[in-house]
């Protein structure tokens, strides 16, 4: 097996990025006061940071399939309640609305689940959901981008 440097360095890359938006999100929710297990961004972190060339991981998807994900999670939750029924429906329903707009972010499906599950109130839409993905996104561009000019994204929309 031959060992390609610039593959390993590009990975090395990808890796000290992926630990330090971690890391920027656990200092986040201590912050914020928000416990760390209903910050849904770690799975993100590694989809954009290590697949940044996957369409999951662009702006749109990121950004917009947290948003669409979150919020259909916040219907069903206003709807019907919460229950463990009512959160395996709001993922498939996710699911499909983030399909429709073209947001799909596979790490997404989670915020339903959390939403529901902990009654959360519809601010949690916007922070930390909102206000996460967007510097989940700006961190990814700027990170990518002092690897590699022009490497992330690969589009915007």
């Amino acid at each position: 097996m031959r060992l390609d440097w610039r593959e390993i360095g590009t990975w090395i890359w990808r890796g000290l990025g992926g630990a330090l938006a971690v890391g920027g999100m656990e200092i986040a929710a201590d912050l914020g006061e928000t416990p760390l297990a209903l910050v849904p961004f770690a799975t993100s972190i590694v989809v954009v940071m290590g697949m940044p060339e996957a369409s999951p991981a662009q702006p749109r998807a990121l950004v917009g399939g947290h948003l669409v994900s979150a919020s259909c999670g916040l219907l069903l939750l206003w709807l019907f309640g919460p229950s463990q029924v009512v959160a395996a429906a709001a993922v498939g329903v996710a699911m499909v609305a983030m399909r429709l707009t073209g947001t799909m972010h596979p790490p997404a499906a989670i915020n339903p689940i959390i939403i529901v599950i902990e009654q959360l109130p519809a601010t949690f839409l916007l922070v930390p959901i909102g206000l996460g993905a967007a510097l989940l996104a700006l961190f990814a561009f700027v990170w990518h981008n002092l690897g590699q000019r022009g490497a992330w994204p690969r589009r915007w929309s």
